[in-house]
């Protein structure tokens, strides 16, 4: 602690110490609300719960493997398609609960409009889920 001296030289000086002791003080008190109110804050009503044995549903949505070629061509799941078989293939697995994910692997140097008219057959027949697939 520091204590104020008598001395006249020192007396205009000002103290350069930091009085922890109130600190301290305050730190310890409020340590001792947090434990005395920590335990109130659990509230928790105790009951006995059943037991119940199930299996688990597993309910992944399937996925259809769509490929276009460099050509244009269609591929469904590795067979070749016209637009008008994968409009009707698209229009069925829409109906499907939960809906399939079109994982859509088209060559890089096909024109733009074969992709853009095969994710918009997939949406028009209600398919959200459309990935691209690409190398990594």
């Amino acid at each position: 602690m520091a204590f104020a001296s008598f001395d006249s030289k020192h007396a205009s000086a000002p103290m350069a110490e930091i009085n922890m002791v109130p600190l301290i003080d305050v730190l310890l008190v409020l340590l001792v609300i947090f434990i005395v109110s920590a335990p109130m804050l659990t509230q928790a009503v105790k009951v006995v719960l059943p037991t119940a044995s199930s299996q688990v549903v597993d309910v992944r949505p399937t996925k259809i493997e769509f490929t276009i070629d460099q050509a244009g061509a269609l591929y469904w799941g590795g067979q070749a398609v016209t637009r008008a078989q994968a409009i009707s293939r698209f229009e069925l697995e829409g109906r499907k609960q939960p809906q399939p994910e079109v994982h859509l692997r088209a060559d890089q140097r096909v024109a733009y409009r074969h992709v853009a008219q095969t994710v918009s057959d997939a949406s028009k027949a209600g398919l959200s889920k459309v990935a691209f697939v690409t190398e990594p």
